[in-house]
């Protein structure tokens, strides 16, 4: 039979990387997508095939996401990927491609916030767009990946948080959208990777999670697999966060 179909965009590091080796090892055929991050992805296909001693269940296919017409073929290649046509359709996509850069308020470009709303909300509407028909062949389930923000201020990021709860407000709406065909939640990760800009401050957070640590990747993998298995559940948003957001 042939692997259900899953396409992550930003799948070849970090967290994505994680949710990619997840959905493989748990028998998902993995559309990897990257922008620069080949070598990454690559990675992740060696390490199942190291791991199990086989050919990984997965692709990897790079595209530049803020490049309107390399979304385009992006969506193409998807659509005529083989791994597609056996399956019928694809069964999941992730919003996972993201930019995350701090920045005093008052030195934000025009520019760059254009870069994060169209990364964090346009590339995510043209390609569930784009791949409607084919997830709602397999009834699919779409994943957006938020972060646990909304409603607060955090210094540096507002460009990146207006943009995040643009994406929060879209996934609500498509599935309001698409039901009863497809499903749509959002998994809001917090206090997981820290970037190299924000170690200090991520410190300070880990002392104020009430499970007394930060989360790894594989928490949010998990939480992916969980939503892909269960059949009743869209509309919805998960904090993966230790409990952190009881705190805020």
């Amino acid at each position: 039979m042939s692997k259900p179909v899953v396409l992550i965009t930003g799948g070849g590091k970090r967290i994505g990387a994680e949710v990619s080796k997840e959905l493989m090892e748990m028998g998902w055929y993995v559309l990897i997508h990257v922008n620069s991050s080949v070598e990454d992805a690559k990675s992740v296909l060696t390490d199942y095939t190291s791991k199990f001693g086989v050919d990984a269940p997965g692709d990897i296919l790079q595209a530049n996401l803020l490049d309107d017409l390399e979304i385009s073929r992006l969506i193409s290649e998807v659509l005529e990927h083989q791994a597609v046509k056996e399956a019928g359709g694809i069964s999941g996509l992730i919003h996972n491609a993201s930019i995350y850069s701090s920045i005093d308020v008052e030195d934000v470009s025009v520019e760059e916030l254009q870069k994060n709303l169209k990364l964090h909300v346009e590339v995510p509407f043209i390609l569930t767009l784009g791949l409607l028909d084919s997830l709602r062949a397999k009834n699919g389930c779409v994943i957006g990946m938020v972060d646990t923000s909304l409603g607060r201020s955090w210094k540096g990021l507002s460009h990146y948080t207006a943009s995040k709860a643009g994406l929060r407000q879209l996934m609500i709406n498509f599935a309001g959208d698409f039901h009863p065909d497809i499903r749509v939640n959002c998994i809001a990760p917090g206090a997981i990777i820290s970037a190299d800009w924000e170690v200090e401050h991520f410190a300070k957070i880990i002392e104020e999670i009430p499970l007394g640590r930060s989360g790894n990747p594989s928490d949010v993998a998990k939480a992916v697999l969980f939503l892909f298995n269960s059949p009743h559940i869209s509309g919805q948003v998960i904090n993966i966060d230790g409990g952190w957001s009881l705190n805020q």
